[in-house]
């Protein structure tokens, strides 16, 4: 038989070389818990009918921010938003699931978080794959709009992040997402209906099963946290859970309310990661925040300046910029409904500019006549007389008021009108407000601005023949 030998000096070398590097625990990781169209709906929060015992501590461990909102009320384009830190209005990503089609690119200059942070050594997925005791996966969900070269992440396995320090990951949630399917808890007759909702069985069934699905969202991020301990990843990972626009309901989602724009922001910084002295843990925060805030501000945790151009600001750590005064988000095209809505909103007043005044709020939307059933309860409850509620009649009015202006201490329902009152402090504000949406706009190059927003009326009445095209809010300019 023929014999092999290496040369010693290659056996040498090879029993003196050194081990593999060791992962990089200097700088902390970064994991971003995102659940799909959910409100503020915690116990923590102040929520009943919610189980939430996962998150409650967590909120204890770290800060509880009551003031942060998305720029946009619906996943695409708020998603688009705080992938980049940049107003999707400023990057014509504004459109819901727009420019799937036509390999769209961001702008010169912007970019995904994760190349940045990639660039500076840092490891990024976007886990499904999560371990298999867990019984089930992350949805991967991105569902922005534009194209990216390369691939966006590196990984999309939980196995692979113990070795690859630092990491920035996120995991997906879909519970909150219609369609509900979560175990029976709440109690429909004890659950709280806000006042612009008839209190109806299908209503209180409908608001049971959203906290249901909230408490099993909490159960998966309970199993989450308890995986970082075991692993021994929890003291080195600075968690950010947060939903990605607001609640999937009537006047929630796709509306420029605090409903469709507030969400929850939860932040636990470990005291082993060294967390900077502006982070208390154990205190609740009402500081205006944006969603492209928390973009800028993970990238500052991870050692990266932020972009000159990015929109977002850093509100933790020695680069922590001033707090902002108002927060400006936006609607446009959601799937066949065209509207165009602007919104700023200071610590107590909420503004929203209707440019689309001539159509209702209830305009034709298939996917909400098929999954909202308050949708079709309150144009049903309507035609009998039985809308007891101003706010309700307005839901289902022909047409929707240009300007609101909403004092949200006093009415935190927002179902008082306030932009046509004759109170000197409320014209003020509503002046204010109206000028510095004016200001935003055209500070921040509004793309939206130059769209078409002309629409088949027949699609408004509901009634458009077979073949008729939906609408698909074009550009009037030609495409840059």
């Amino acid at each position: 038989m023929e014999k092999f030998f290496l040369p010693i000096a290659i056996v040498t070398a090879a029993l003196a070389a050194p081990p593999a590097p060791a992962a990089d625990t200097a700088r902390p990781n970064i994991l971003w818990l995102i659940a799909e169209d959910f409100g503020q709906h915690l116990a923590c929060y102040g929520t009943r009918e919610v189980r939430s015992p996962n998150l409650d501590r967590l909120a204890s461990e770290g800060v509880r921010y009551t003031r942060f909102f998305t720029t946009a009320p619906v996943c695409s384009t708020s998603r688009s938003a705080f992938i980049t830190g940049m107003y999707q209005t400023s990057i014509d990503a504004h459109h819901h699931r727009s420019h799937r089609d036509d390999d769209y690119r961001l702008p010169a200059g912007v970019r995904i978080i994760t190349d940045r942070l990639r660039d500076a050594g840092y490891f990024t997925a976007n886990l499904k794959t999560l371990p298999e005791d867990f019984g089930f996966k992350g949805t991967g969900k991105t569902d922005w709009n534009f194209k990216v070269d390369g691939q966006p992440f590196d990984g999309d396995d939980w196995a692979e992040l113990k070795g690859h320090q630092p990491f920035y990951a996120q995991i997906n949630f879909q519970e909150t997402h219609r369609a509900f399917h979560a175990p029976k808890i709440a109690d429909p007759a004890k659950v709280e209906i806000p006042p612009y909702y008839p209190d109806h069985p299908t209503v209180r069934e409908d608001w049971a099963q959203y906290l249901d699905a909230a408490s099993e969202l909490d159960r998966k991020i309970g199993l989450i946290l308890g995986r970082l301990e075991k692993e021994g990843l929890a003291d080195n990972t600075i968690i950010a859970f947060f939903g990605d626009n607001g609640q999937a309901h009537v006047r929630g989602k796709q509306f420029c309310y605090d409903t469709g724009l507030m969400v929850p922001l939860i932040i636990r910084w470990p005291a082993k990661a060294n967390p900077p002295p502006d982070f208390k843990p154990g205190t609740v925060s009402d500081r205006l925040l944006l969603s492209i805030d928390l973009t800028a501000t993970s990238l500052a945790i991870a050692g990266i300046d932020r972009p000159s151009n990015m929109q977002g600001r850093v509100f933790l750590g020695p680069k922590a910029e001033p707090p902002r005064d108002i927060v400006f988000g936006a609607r446009d095209r959601c799937d066949e409904t065209l509207f165009r809505l602007r919104t700023a909103r200071d610590a107590r007043y909420r503004y929203i500019r209707n440019f689309t005044p001539d159509r209702p709020f209830l305009l034709r939307n298939d996917y909400k006549i098929k999954q909202y059933p308050t949708w079709n309860l309150l144009k049903e409850l309507d035609a009998q007389g039985k809308l007891t509620h101003p706010a309700q009649k307005l839901l289902v009015a022909p047409t929707m008021p240009a300007e609101e202006l909403y004092d949200t201490v006093a009415d935190p329902h927002e179902t008082t009108n306030l932009a046509t009152s004759d109170d000197p402090e409320y014209q003020a504000a509503l002046k204010r407000l109206r000028k510095a949406t004016e200001d935003w706009i055209a500070d921040t190059k509004d793309c939206g601005a130059d769209d078409d927003y002309a629409v088949d009326w027949e699609w408004a009445k509901g009634t458009p023949p077979a073949d008729a095209p939906k609408p698909k809010g074009k550009k009037k300019r030609a495409k840059k």
